[in-house]
């Protein structure tokens, strides 16, 4: 079994509220359907431009304190803008021949201090079984301690990566893979294959200079840290058409960690 996390720098516009990628979605499904249904698969998706601005406007990983009227609602309002995301994503699947079935994330997960803590999964077992790819996304969610919090995309892969055991887990993202210093810095340097130690350095350098050399994905090489104890973990351009396909051939046209 795959998971694939589609970020929501590849399927939206962050700079433009509720834009879809539509173009970029549709070659995904299409690199997808050229596997299925030999390989199974997972998808997990981010927010993007619908998910994130309601969770800035409305503050919600502060959970429920101040107006916790007003805080009610905007929990609301970013789950529904998730789910709208989650729709579109869904009908290009099936345009494609692909029967994703949307799982609401927030309906299975409990979370306590930013982690899962419990996690419904029987549904996902039996959607894989009878051929379905299921497709969660980042979310609120209910919190143990805050009463209300944000789960990312990132985080769900990586506890279904563990609890699953999937074979990949491959990120798309919108630039080439891991890089020796922020991607955006003249003389980056694409790394294509990252060891622990690698990564641990690269965490500790950003941590020592003050910045995030990392570019801003520091929070992923974390999450690939758990990650590798279960699975190869991939980096690679969601918005290159056929990047994908060569992750699912056994190429690796980005960044690679092989499992420890």
């Amino acid at each position: 079994m795959i998971i694939i996390k589609l970020g929501g720098s590849v399927i939206s516009d962050k700079n433009t509220p509720y834009s879809f990628n539509r173009e970029v979605v549709e070659e995904i499904a299409e690199e997808i359907a050229q596997f299925y249904p030999k390989e199974s698969f997972i998808l997990v998706h981010g927010g993007g431009s619908f998910g994130h601005p309601n969770a800035r406007e409305y503050k919600i990983r502060e959970g429920l304190i101040g107006d916790v009227k007003r805080k009610r609602i905007g929990f609301s309002k970013t789950h529904q803008a998730m789910l709208k995301l989650n729709n579109l994503i869904i009908e290009v699947f099936l345009e494609k021949g692909l029967p994703a079935y949307s799982v609401s994330s927030s309906s299975i997960f409990l979370i306590e201090n930013g982690e899962i803590i419990y996690g419904e999964l029987e549904i996902l077992r039996k959607l894989l079984e009878k051929g379905f790819i299921p497709v969660l996304f980042g979310d609120t969610a209910v919190a143990l301690e805050k009463g209300i919090d944000i789960l990312s995309g990132d985080q769900i892969a990586g506890y279904l990566a563990k609890i699953l055991r999937a074979e990949k887990v491959i990120f798309l993202m919108d630039v080439d893979g891991i890089y020796d210093k922020n991607p955006r810095e003249k003389g980056a340097k694409l790394i294509t294959e990252l060891t622990k130690e690698g990564i641990e350095h690269l965490l500790e350098s950003s941590e020592s200079a003050g910045i995030d050399v990392t570019g801003g994905i520091g929070n992923k090489l974390k999450k690939a840290l758990e990650i590798a104890h279960y699975s190869d973990v991939y980096f690679i351009n969601g918005k290159v058409k056929g990047n994908l396909t060569k992750v699912l051939q056994g190429e690796n046209p980005g960044t690679v960690i092989k499992r420890w």
